[in-house]
This record gives structure tokens, sequence and C-alpha cells, in this order.
């Protein structure tokens, strides 16, 4: 049986390998067709640069395309195994021989889940570090992004704004800041505001400036370009709501918001890049009641994609498992069909997650909705499979 497993298994992965390339190579192509365009803005820069650029921002995002086409890829991989030991009668042999066709199928599912706990390593422990490189645009450089910044929180429950966010210097300039005290779950009081030419980020050590539950907090040191001389003076300027001292000077402010943050912050799908622990520190905050909704979507699914990808294996492998080499098309357009309507049905839900049906937000339930419906099929199948 050894030979036998690794027999499926080097099939399986010979078969993932090319999907792989296939599937990630077709969103690339199909991507920078459409962008090449965005990409050669920058028409002072050379063109082994150019190439540089395009090819550093293409290998960031294969983990993003790697994380959305797991499921699909390894229903490819499954049917590009059997389907050549359907055409070569091999299946046929191996049932002679006395061995199970739910025996056969184990190698792949072993494999399956080890390409699964990838996936989760992708998810939680890969694409959250390069999230700031990840939300780039096709024609911005490395470094040289900048950014809108508009009433971001961070754990204080300030709101940080700015007109803009330069990447390469780590400065937001003509920030305000509005620091505010929570009164009740959902509802906050302004209870002061800095105003500043700009500010400047430094990382610093918590012994200097210490703040709960961070090792390394954000600083951002402000500095206000003073009216006489235009001479850029250390400090902004702080007005706190019911003193009567009027604006007072104050030379930074200590956040859990660092420079990397921002240009995630700044992106609307920034929620998507984050694991399942910043999802729960950012939900502990409560905002908005919006937010609040898309954070919990996001954990649920953090939880149950990689569940989805395994369902939708395990709908395919009973109907890829056949023995009459004519019956393999028809076998794996069926097995395309139904984890093609597994994959669309979870976009669905994702979409739904966040909005008011019946006079409720549900995140939860659209997030495992997929798994319920599809996960009884796929035992269904198994249990019908003829051996």
């Amino acid at each position: 049986m050894r030979i036998l497993d690794r027999y499926v298994a080097k099939n399986f992965l010979i078969g993932y390998f090319i999907a792989f390339c296939v599937l990630t190579g077709l969103r690339i192509i199909i991507d920078l067709f459409v962008n090449l365009d965005e990409f050669t803005k920058h028409t002072d820069l050379e063109t082994a640069l150019v190439i540089k650029h395009i090819f550093t921002f293409y290998l960031l995002n294969t983990t993003l395309y790697f994380r959305d086409f797991a499921g699909m890829i390894t229903v490819v991989a499954a049917a590009f195994s059997f389907g050549k030991m359907v055409r070569h009668n091999e299946l046929v042999a191996v049932m002679a021989s006395g061995v199970s066709l739910k025996r056969i199928i184990f190698p792949i599912v072993f494999l399956a889940l080890l390409l699964t706990g990838v996936l989760v390593i992708d998810q939680e422990l890969i694409i959250p570090p390069l999230a700031d490189k990840l939300v780039r645009s096709h024609n911005d450089l490395p470094g040289q992004e900048t950014y809108q910044v508009r009433f971001i929180s961070d754990g204080k429950g300030s709101l940080i704004n700015s007109l803009k966010f330069d990447v390469e210097t780590s400065t937001l300039y003509d920030p305000t800041i509005l620091l505010r005290r929570q009164i009740k779950p959902g509802i906050w009081e302004v209870t002061g505001r800095i105003d500043a030419g700009k500010a400047v980020y430094k990382k610093q050590t918590s012994r200097r400036f210490p703040f709960p539950g961070l090792k390394e907090p954000a600083v951002w040191y402000f500095y206000t370009r003073s009216p006489e001389t235009g001479e850029w003076l250390s400090h902004g300027l702080m007005f706190e709501k019911g003193s009567r001292r009027g604006l007072q000077p104050v030379e930074f402010y200590i956040s859990d918001i660092t420079a990397r943050d921002i240009p995630i912050r700044c992106e609307s799908e920034h929620k998507t890049l984050l694991s399942l622990q910043q999802l729960r520190a950012l939900e502990a905050q409560k905002i908005l009641i919006t937010d609040t909704a898309q954070l919990s979507s996001q954990k649920h699914f953090h939880i149950t994609d990689p569940l989805i990808n395994l369902v939708m294996l395990m709908i395919s492998l009973p109907i890829l498992v056949c023995r009459d080499p004519k019956s393999v098309k028809s076998a794996v357009m069926i097995s395309f069909a139904l984890t093609g309507a597994c994959f669309i049905f979870t976009f669905v839900c994702k979409i739904l997650a966040t909005e008011v049906i019946f006079d409720r937000v549900m995140p939860e339930l659209w997030a495992w909705l997929p798994v319920f419906i599809f996960l009884p099929i796929a035992f269904i199948e198994l249990d019908s499979m003829k051996t």
C-alpha cells in the first residue's frame, strides 16, 4: 500500500504544481494585460526598473492568489491525478487487487489537509506582515506611495486624520488627531484635538514610552511651522475640551498605529489582509457598527475558508473516482460544476455578510452557511461512493 500511496501522492502533487502555475499564471497575465499602462506611467524610469517593479508586485501578490485559488487548485489537481489513472485503467487494476476506492483517495485527503495548513500559514503569518506592500496600486513605486488618511481609529479610540501620508519619510502632513473617551459601548465623546504642520513617526521602546499591550509603541513627533520665520518648531498645538488654558504645545503622541499600519488601514480591503489576531484586536475597539460587522465577517471567514476548500475537494473526489475512461470528461465537468457552485455561493455569502437582512446583520450565519450546506452533501457522496 505504501507504493500505491506514494504513486497517488506523486500524481496529485504534480497536478497541484501544474494547477497552481496555470491558475496563478492566468491571473497574473490577465491583470498585467489590463494594467500594463499603469506600470509604465513613470516614463522617467529605466526599462530594467519597470520590469523589476512588475516582478516584485506579482511575486508579493502571489500570496493573495494562492489564498483565493487554493480550493480550486486542489480540485484541479485531484482531477488531474485521477483522470490520468482512469485513462490508463489503473483504478480497475487497483480494485481487482482488492483495494477499496475509499482507500485510494486517502493520500489525497491527507495531502489536502497539509496544504490547508500551508494556506492557514499564508493567511495568518505571511500575508499580514506584507499587508503594507500588498495594498500598493499598480502605478505606486515602492517607498514613494502617498495616502490620504481619513479618521482612522487607534487603540485609544482617537481618530487620526491627515491630508497626506508619505511612506518614504513616514510623515503625516497637516495632521489632526481627535482625542476621545468612551462613555459607553459604541458612544464616544471628543475630549480634545491636536493640530500640527506635520507628524513624523519614530520607532521607540516601551521603556521610554509605556503603552499597555505593546512592546514597541508608535510615537509621532509633531512639528509646526512658525508664522514669523517659516521654520519648523518641534511641537504641535493641543486643545482640551473644558480647559481654560487655550492651545497648549505638545511634542508627541503615543499610539498603536505605526507608519506601516497607515497604508493598510487607508485601503478599503485592508481587513482581508489582517490575521485573525489582528481582526480580534480591531473588533475589540468597537468603533462603528458597519466596521464591527465587516470585522466579524472577516474573522469568521478566516476560519471557514480553509474548511470550505476541504469541502469542495470532498464533494469532487467521489465523482472523480470513476472506473470507465469514457465517463472521465463528464465526471470532471460535474465535479467542476459542484466546486464552482460552492465557490460562487461562498462569494455571495461574503457580500451578504455585511448587509442588513430581515432588519439584522448576521455575519456569523453567512460565514458558516456554505459549510452547513455543502458539508452534508460531501458526506452523502462519500457514503454513497461505489467501492
